[in-house]
């Protein structure tokens, strides 16, 4: 590559730097084809240059007149308010001068009359963000310089030397280029997944993504200092764990979770990510309603792609609210198993989504590089806000909790204690035995290249149960209270003042001489009676008077009870070592008008055994529904193909308000609405509709059944997009 050098000043005629002076730039061509290719950066839409940081990306330049091959050109490159070299934000840069190590160059790639052809390198630690690239021609005379237009630099997952780098070109495809996802849901028996677009490369949703940063707390009150901080993805993510919701900050999505979405929509009615961004940003940064995990998660990790980090979105089933720090989840109930919700602060939700992301820990060493945990929705503040990580997957797993940042809470999700309370009428209260392997299990993701899912728990904690994952339970209370390795402390107060003793916490309830489960007798489908069983039995030769007292209750996702549908008590005699079951029927009628968007239902049977001994028994059921899309016939671009959807009305009443809502980067623009007629109770029918895709490649299309009279029924195909002949 050829530099160029500047003429010494002793050979430099007037005429010469007149000529200088006068030179200007007739037109700039970025090269967009090329450097998009060269940045994975061709997604984009334009009509800015995208560009990541640490590698070279190439512009020409068309001039008024020929330059010398002694010419020098200068560049200055800045971003941000009162851009300056000391804050890293401005670089002024000269072809004729040998580039520093990790810092911004520029040279001479070619010269034709008058065109040059530019190409400028970043550091691969430069601040991400909006620049303005301005040039001037040196000379003995001082004059300005000329602003050649802006373009955006973005983290770099393919620079070896930037923090960002993940060496996988199979997941940077994945985790930084898919522009649509799955998300895992429902409870840990019954896992669904749900498809989300993205859209990181839809129009206008890099400048939203920037706009998410400029909108931040810390950006409003030093706008200079923020931007300087911008090279450094635990800054970065840390920024947008905060922004994402509103809470602090105005930030995009407003959560809700009491099951009512007045004045907003609800958070089960989101496809995607592109719709939520542009209400925001349309709506000049009003937070937009509503969300719940799901959707948090799904926005940030459409934000941080988009920025260049590669993101996945996690799904913790069984997910612990520890809302006292003390890494134990403490239920209280009654007789009937029902949680006492004026004494319970924390919380066992059905499932819990947020995201990872991959990059160096500079701040705690290389041990703990790579995933890290972030957490958009606002449960607790960190730090005085609502934000969460990035926290060391790696850290979590060995009980480092004292690490930056927010390590406790995101421990106590995947490995707290699950312990549950009995609070009897004189107001006294006796440890139930109930599962304390229940929190965190099948953490899930996609799967890399397949909508498959993949369950990540070991890489959280060791096996539930064995003797590893107990010493680093103990470990992590060490961590936090300076326990020692008995485990033994002081009382940990909790946040409504009631104090529990650690030993209660490490000893385990007694196991109880019966075992009880539910097992559900027919498919739980929406719209029909629910059959299940209790099974109980007796693990001792000889026989036992059991007293079982039975609730059920519609609930949200988080587990908190919305109303409750059943309560009865049954009295068994088992012989020894004898099985028995208790038939138990929820009608349709009992639940329909209770029932949530979330389609769950909880059970729990309070068994006291004739010794004393108590045993709960609980289980989860969401609702089964269900959609088939069809592609009749190969997708290419530019060609109309037509979808086939079978609907069923899942009630036992007629229908008359359907329609499908359908959603696809690259396969339709925005959001359609396709008519259904109207379905008798129980009714199959298809539907068809066709779309035209934009984009080739592997393409998501979702279909949602949408009617008042029950909760969205989702569905989603991949569609493989041909390129046009």
């Amino acid at each position: 590559m050829e530099k160029l050098h500047l003429l010494p000043s002793s050979l430099r005629t007037p005429h010469c730097a007149e000529r200088l002076a006068r030179v200007r730039v007739t037109e700039v061509d970025w090269q967009q084809a090329r450097n998009g290719a060269a940045h994975h950066t061709q997604e984009y839409p334009g009509p800015e240059l995208v560009v990541r940081r640490g590698q070279v990306f190439t512009f020409a330049l068309e001039l008024s007149c020929p330059l010398d091959s002694t010419d020098t050109l200068i560049f200055t490159v800045e971003t941000g308010p009162q851009a300056s070299e000391a804050l890293r934000t401005k670089a002024v840069l000269a072809t004729s001068e040998p580039g520093e190590q990790n810092a911004w160059t520029a040279a001479k790639e070619a010269q034709e009359e008058n065109t040059v052809t530019i190409g400028l390198t970043s550091p691969p630690d430069a601040i991400i963000g909006r620049y303005l690239l301005s040039f001037r021609v040196s000379s003995r005379r001082k004059h300005s310089d000329r602003k050649l237009g802006e373009f955006v630099l973005l983290f770099n997952p393919w620079c070896s030397e930037d923090d960002v780098f993940l060496a996988s070109e199979e997941e940077r495809q994945e985790y930084v280029l898919n522009d649509s996802g799955v998300i895992f849901r429902g409870v840990e028996k019954h896992i669904r997944a749900q498809g989300w677009n993205f859209g990181q490369f839809e129009e206008d949703i890099l400048n939203i993504c920037l706009s998410v940063l400029d909108r931040s707390p810390s950006h409003q009150k030093d706008p200079a200092t923020d931007v300087s901080c911008r090279h450094d993805p635990i800054y970065i993510t840390r920024v947008i764990s905060a922004m994402v919701n509103s809470n602090n900050d105005r930030g995009v999505i407003q959560g809700q979770w009491r099951g009512k979405y007045g004045g907003g929509t609800s958070p089960l009615q989101w496809r995607g990510s592109v719709a939520i961004l542009h209400k925001w940003f349309k709506g000049r940064f009003k937070p937009v309603k509503y969300g719940q995990c799901w959707v948090f998660a799904g926005v940030m990790c459409t934000v941080l792609r988009c920025l260049g980090i590669a993101t996945r979105v996690v799904s913790n089933f069984n997910s612990a609210h520890d809302t006292d720090r003390n890494l134990s989840v403490d239920k209280f109930v009654d007789s009937f198993g029902r949680t006492l919700e004026d004494l319970t602060d924390d919380s066992m939700w059905n499932f819990h989504v947020w995201n990872e992301s991959w990059f160096a820990r500079q701040d705690l060493g290389p041990s703990y590089n790579g995933w890290q945990v972030l957490d958009a929705t606002p449960q607790e503040e960190s730090e005085g806000v609502f934000q969460c990580g990035p926290a060391s997957v790696a850290a979590i797993r060995e009980g480092d909790v004292h690490l930056a940042h927010d390590g406790p809470f995101v421990f106590a999700e995947v490995n707290a204690d699950y312990v549950t309370w009995l609070c009897n009428e004189d107001e006294s209260r006796e440890r139930v035995y109930s599962d304390t392997k229940k929190i965190g299990r099948c953490i899930s993701t996609k799967a890399v290249g397949s909508d498959s899912r993949v369950d990540i728990t070991s890489l959280y904690k060791y096996p539930e149960g064995s003797r590893k994952e107990r010493q680093v339970y103990r470990k992590a209370l060490r961590k936090l209270f300076g326990v020692e390795a008995s485990g033994r402390r002081g009382r940990v107060r909790r946040g409504g003042g009631r104090g529990l003793w650690c030993e209660d916490l490490l000893e385990p309830a007694a196991k109880p001489s019966i075992t009880g489960k539910f097992r559900v007798l027919e498919p739980p489908l929406l719209g029909h009676d629910l059959k299940l069983a209790l099974c109980l039995t007796n693990l001792i030769s000889r026989a036992q008077r059991v007293r079982v007292n039975l609730s059920s209750a519609t609930i949200l996702y988080t587990r908190k009870p919305v109303a409750e549908i059943l309560q009865e008590s049954h009295t068994v005699r088992l012989g020894p070592e004898e099985e028995k079951r208790i038939p138990i029927t929820i009608s349709y009628s009992q639940y329909k008008e209770d029932l949530t968007e979330d389609k769950k239902i909880l059970l729990a049977a309070m068994c006291l055994v004739s010794k004393g001994e108590k045993l709960l028994v609980e289980k989860d059921i969401t609702l089964e529904d269900f959609i088939t899309i069809k592609v009749l016939g190969p997708a290419m671009v530019g060609v109309a193909v037509v979808v086939e959807v079978m609907v069923v009305n899942p009630l036992l009443e007629r229908v008359e308000d359907c329609k499908l809502m359908v959603e696809g980067s690259g396969l339709l623009q925005g959001q359609q609405s396709i008519s259904v007629p109207s379905l008798e109770p129980q009714e199959r029918a298809l539907v068809q509709f066709s779309i035209t895709p934009s984009k080739s490649g592997s393409r998501q299309l979702q279909v949602d059944l949408v009617s008042s009279h029950f909760s969205d029924i989702k569905g989603f195909v991949i569609i493989h997009v041909a390129k046009a002949k």
